[in-house]
Order: C-alpha cells, then structure tokens, then sequence
C-alpha cells in the first residue's frame, strides 16, 4: 500500500479530532480542523448515524495510524509484537509506536512534523549510538543516545527549525543537551507521558476479532 500523499488536514477531519499532522500550524488559527470541524467530502456536514462498536474500533485504529503516520502493515506487526511482551497490549503497542526514530526526532523538535521528520530521518541526518541510522522505524531502546550530524547542524535550515523549536517540551523520557544537539533515552515511555489521543484498549478489541 502506497503513502497517503493527499491534504493531511483532511484526515483530522475525517477522524473528527486533531492529530497534529502538521507540527506547529496546528496550533495557530489557520489549522483547517479549527476552521471546519467536519468530515470532508460532500455529505461531511449531513447528520450521521450512531457509530456501531466496529466503528469505534476501526476509527480508534486509523486514528493511532495516522497521527504516527504508520501504514497498516507496519501497524499489525506493531501488534503482535505488543502481544509478546509482558503488560498490558495496548500501551505496549503505543510505547511500540512512540519509540520510532522519527517520533523521537519530533519529540525533542528536530523537525516540525513526524512528516518532516521522517524524510530528515531518511536522508541520514541523524546518529543512533555514534552511528548514521537513516530507517524511520527503527525503534530505539532504553540508554540509546541520539544526535544530529554535525555537517547538518551547520546548516541555516537545521539552526532555524532548531531555534523555532526550543521551547517546544520534551517528554520525561527523553533528555536532550539543546546546545551539542543530543540526546538520551532515559526509559521507554509510560501510558501518561504518551500524548496520543486515541483509546488503545479499542484498537486491542479490533485486532482480537
């Protein structure tokens, strides 16, 4: 299955919640769910009929896919390898999801978007552990160090988005030297410092029909 390549906005609105697909213009007025908090489409704004529990199910699904930007395939896989691990599934699966490289690098603001950060990731701008990684889903563990190259710290680019992004906050579970660039995984993230909005026990109930 390709990449959604299509008008990011449009998938907040189909899911009826922000997902913050577009970094920093989410939160400013020009955000086009703010704008029309309706489902795209000719029929978006026609009253809709009671969502059945399969709905919810599928929605809470889509939702956890898009706001990490993870095809299907990769998201199933997600989940059987939550269901090996010991607790419970559903914060498994999204501890899975939040541990992503291209997350992380959004999380501590090396990039305005999981979009954006995802082809930073890809074109090799970033160190895992002293080594170049450029695979978006690698997932990172506990202890893992992480930095950005120093030829592309040197660039205008880099120091701007850098800049821009400073006061964004970084999660607990990351700890990052603004001023080298780097960064550490202190631990894999609990359920509340994971801020996704979806109920992951309905995405457990769709995988286990």
């Amino acid at each position: 299955m390709a990449r959604y390549t299509g008008a990011v906005c449009k998938l907040c609105r189909r899911e009826g919640k922000k997902l913050f697909l577009k970094g920093e213009r989410c939160h400013t007025g020009k955000c086009a769910f703010e704008r029309r908090a309706y489902a795209p489409g000719q029929h978006g704004q026609s009253r809709r009929r009671k969502t059945s529990e399969y709905g919810l199910q599928l929605r809470a699904k889509q939702q956890a896919r898009r706001y990490y930007g993870i095809q299907e395939g990769q998201f199933h896989k997600y989940f059987l390898m939550a269901e090996r691990r010991q607790g419970m599934t559903g914060e498994n699966l999204l501890r899975i999801c939040e541990s992503r490289l291209d997350n992380v690098v959004y999380l501590l603001g090396w990039s305005n978007s999981r979009a954006q950060a995802r082809q930073l990731v890809t074109h090799g701008h970033f160190l895992v552990n002293g080594k170049r990684v450029d695979i978006p889903s690698y997932l990172l563990k506990e202890g893992d160090s992480l930095g950005i190259k120093a030829k592309s710290k040197e660039s205008e680019n880099f120091k701007l988005m850098l800049e821009a992004n400073e006061a964004r906050p970084v999660p607990q579970w990351l700890d990052i030297d603004r001023e080298k660039a780097e960064a550490k995984v202190l631990n894999l993230p609990e359920r509340d410092q994971i801020a996704v909005p979806v109920e992951e026990h309905l995405i457990v109930e769709f995988y286990s029909k």
